[in-house]
């Protein structure tokens, strides 16, 4: 084309009445930041630190406040840990559209701002043995687990198909690092803020949860519905096909039931243990061992789900994780409690990993089928903590 015939087209296209886009960036093209992959599993292992921390006081600090009257059926000591599930059930459908409208800077520090409220709240509920207080605490503390499950779907979104498993088995092997430093930092905590049992375990989870917001404002602007347009994902799938209704059924029902096993002990087994004579420190590192148990299987879980496939890894995770769950609540002898506490741990790991992989190898979720799979995983682990 010569110059003269670019000159008229581009008068053309620029001539009173009409309307153009003068700008290029706003053309389709590849996202030019990187994915802050290092910050995304540094976020998601404080998440998890803040998880570990709050699961392991939150069963027995109910069994301590809780009201000696009744409420029917309804175990009043469970209700902490059932409000912080449900706290990240009732945040798993805003959370998703907030962080595709907002992106994910925004959206994962709004969710570590809820958590450092709850955290203080439920601490300073410790200090004054407020039963309704913890449970507030404990719904704003599972209000910022519901924002920080989307990590993985972050971790997933951007990765071609031969990367995805291992992104998101490197972001869930973070987590493991939580648990390992969990029981020392919670000792100390604990030694600082004596008498008030807990309350140091739930300020300390409340600064997990300042940290995973210093990371999450520092993560590269990346939309959930940009994701088909970052350049690792043009370079390893250039087509993106979307995810099938259908498709989500089996990824959720096997995640859902994962998860429902593994609150059931949860809320059960460290009540077991004090029965059976153990004390609070030894629980708590119980609970610890039962957090890297939950994440750090998953390092390995990308290179065995390329081998047998993610159903499979799923599916036979889930028969792992009910069949301990089932010890767990008859066992009488706090080894054999732990160990299978541990199983519970190991199951849900990799039937977490295998359906997320399921879910995202099937086609590109909306947000509003990410809302849904991660909202029943959630539903189902609250139905859990009464089973």
């Amino acid at each position: 084309m010569s110059g003269a015939d670019l000159l008229a087209v581009e008068s053309e296209a620029a001539r009173a009445g009409r309307l153009g886009c003068a700008c290029p960036e706003d053309a389709p093209r590849a996202l030019r930041r990187s994915l802050g992959s290092g910050r995304l599993a540094a976020g998601f292992a404080l998440v998890v630190l803040a998880q570990a921390l709050t699961l392991g006081a939150l069963p027995l600090a109910g069994a301590m406040l809780a009201p000696l009257e009744s409420a029917g059926s309804l175990p009043l000591a469970s209700l902490p840990l059932a409000a912080f599930l449900l706290g990240a059930a009732l945040a798993s459908l805003p959370a998703s559209f907030l962080l595709d409208t907002f992106g994910r800077r925004a959206g994962f520090a709004l969710g570590a701002s809820l958590g450092v409220a709850g955290g203080l709240l439920a601490a300073y509920a410790m200090m004054l043995a407020a039963f309704p207080m913890l449970v507030l605490g404990a719904l704003w503390l599972g209000a910022a687990q519901g924002f920080g499950m989307f990590y993985r779907h972050a971790a997933a979104f951007g990765a071609g198909s031969d990367g995805r498993g291992a992104a998101v088995a490197r972001l869930i092997g973070a987590g493991a690092l939580a648990g390992l430093v969990g029981p020392l930092l919670a000792g100390t905590a604990e030694e600082l803020f004596l008498p008030y049992t807990f309350a140091g375990t739930l300020v300390l989870a409340a600064l997990a949860q300042l940290g995973a917001l210093a990371f999450a404002v520092a993560l590269p602007e990346a939309r959930f519905s940009h994701a088909e347009l970052t350049v690792e994902a043009m370079q390893a799938a250039p087509v993106s096909t979307p995810l099938a209704w259908r498709a989500l059924v089996l990824p959720t029902l096997l995640g859902a039931l994962a998860w429902g096993a593994m609150t059931s002990a949860m809320a059960g087994a460290p009540l077991s243990l004090a029965g059976c004579g153990v004390g609070v420190p030894l629980i708590s590192g119980v609970v610890a061992w039962h957090v890297v148990a939950m994440y750090a299987p998953a390092l390995a879980g990308g290179a065995l789900a390329r081998r047998i496939g993610a159903t499979p890894l799923a599916a036979g995770a889930l028969l792992l994780c009910v069949g301990a769950a089932v010890v767990a609540a008859q066992a009488s002898e706090a080894g054999l409690i732990a160990a299978a506490f541990l199983a519970v741990g190991t199951g849900w790991s990799l039937a977490t990993l295998g359906a997320t992989l399921m879910l995202h190898a099937a086609g590109t979720p909306t947000r509003l089928q990410l809302a849904v799979h991660d909202g029943l995983l959630l539903t189902t682990a609250l139905v859990g903590t009464f089973v």
